[in-house]
């Protein structure tokens, strides 16, 4: 049986030293990873994302669902 795919936005953020990339997961409090490379920091976020919803399913705890959850971007006057 194919198990269901689950969606999270992500948001990617270039660290302070310039030396890499963060990442946070909004649905997920706690839930965060980094990489060297935009491409490394999603792959690690996939890997933290997996262990963060799999520690959920063995607390009984609900899963987030972000099917109708979309980010954009706004400007102001500065």
């Amino acid at each position: 049986m194919k198990s269901a795919k689950l969606r999270f936005s992500i948001d990617v953020l270039p660290e302070q030293d310039g030396k890499g990339y963060y990442v946070v997961v909004p649905a997920l409090p706690g839930c965060f990873s980094q990489g060297k490379t935009v491409e490394q920091a999603m792959k690690n976020a996939k890997e933290a994302i997996a262990l963060h919803v799999k520690a959920l399913k063995k607390n009984g705890q609900p899963i987030p669902n972000q099917d109708r959850t979309f980010h954009t971007v706004v400007e102001i006057a500065a």
